[in-house]
């Protein structure tokens, strides 16, 4: 039964716990100055610290950022949803209850997929609050949409600092679900797209978000497991079932398969999944879930695993990656490698 939390989700627990902002987005103000990412205390995963990235599940499976020949940089979710006495658009950067959410869920679900590819950078943002995404009043949606924009400075601070005290010329995956993955297209466009830092962009893995094919100037989408200088994106639902927006013919949006890493809309079985997670990072699922893309989206027979029986969501935003954990650590390590090869 404790497994159906995931897609149940961790975002509709959110919810159910959350404080909406009621009134007009308040920009930060002498007391809430911009994060200066000097501070470590301002990055959820570090590779020369322990923390929630560096998880790996028992088996064959190691952490390798202290040998690791290129970076990650990572960028969460929305982990925000405010609390009793809490009222505002977007996350402070000292609120123990979200960077605690972030680490025990993205960080440790989701950037330590990474860790065997490069080593993993997280900055902690002030993210949007999630009412942001789920708002129907105009009024409100453009309040979110001003936290929203707030929290990619924040991002583009955090990428300048990384470049700046971190990077030494080494090789860049960007990786980023939902809300961060919103962040990332912004990301690649003003720091990849078409600059002469393209030379170190290896790959970016934006999921959860759509990216239009038409998103970038000289990057376009993924096409095969060893792909460089390209976007893999995908948006899972269940099989037969499409989102209210953003599905169109495929070739519209970049959907990528995570099982044949082509963007063609062959099925692959759940026999070529190599393994999922659910709720334990020490228990993979192998041949957990199939993958077909579909009309702009990534879909998927409802998978099985204990507890699966009363799943009922068709939207399986918060698996995206979890579906296929196994799978995009491989292809991460492999796309590494054919750029180190290049």
């Amino acid at each position: 039964m404790k497994y159906t939390v995931l897609l149940v989700g961790f975002s509709l627990l959110f919810i159910a716990c959350s404080t909406n902002p009621k009134g007009a987005f308040i920009p930060p103000t002498k007391n809430t100055p911009t994060p200066n990412y000097a501070n470590k205390s301002l990055w959820a995963a570090l590779p020369d610290r322990q923390d929630e990235a560096d998880n790996v599940p028992k088996g064959n499976f190691q952490d390798q950022q202290a040998t690791a020949e290129a970076d990650i940089f990572w960028l969460y979710p929305t982990t925000y949803t405010g609390k009793k006495g809490q009222d505002q658009w977007y996350a402070p950067l000292d609120d123990e209850y979200t960077n605690t959410r972030t680490d025990e869920t993205s960080i440790k679900f989701q950037a330590s997929i990474f860790n065997a590819a490069g080593r993993v950078f997280a900055p902690r943002y002030r993210q949007m609050h999630l009412h942001g995404f789920y708002t129907k009043k105009e009024a409100m949606k453009a309040e979110g949409t001003k936290a929203y924009k707030l929290a990619y400075q924040d991002i583009k601070s955090a990428f300048e600092y990384y470049l700046k005290h971190y990077n030494n010329g080494r090789p860049i995956i960007i990786a980023a679900h939902s809300q961060g993955a919103g962040h990332g297209i912004t990301l690649v466009k003003e720091f990849f797209d078409g600059t002469d830092l393209q030379q170190q962009f290896v790959a970016a893995y934006l999921v959860g978000w759509p990216v239009r094919n038409d998103e970038f100037k000289t990057i376009k989408g993924c096409t095969s497991p060893t792909d460089i200088n390209c976007i893999c994106s995908w948006r899972t639902f269940k099989n037969g079932h499409f989102p209210d927006e953003n599905t169109g013919k495929n070739g519209e949006y970049i959907v990528t398969n995570p099982l044949s890493w082509t963007m063609d809309d062959t099925l692959v079985p759940k026999t070529e999944n190599d393994g999922g997670v659910l709720l334990d990072l020490n228990v993979i699922y192998p041949e957990l879930a199939d993958a077909k893309i579909q009309d702009g989206v990534l879909w998927t027979h409802k998978p099985k695993f204990p507890g699966s029986f009363f799943i009922w969501r068709k939207n399986y935003h918060v698996a995206d990656l979890n579906f296929y954990w196994v799978d995009v650590r491989k292809n991460a390590v492999a796309r590494v490698q054919a750029f180190l090869k290049r």
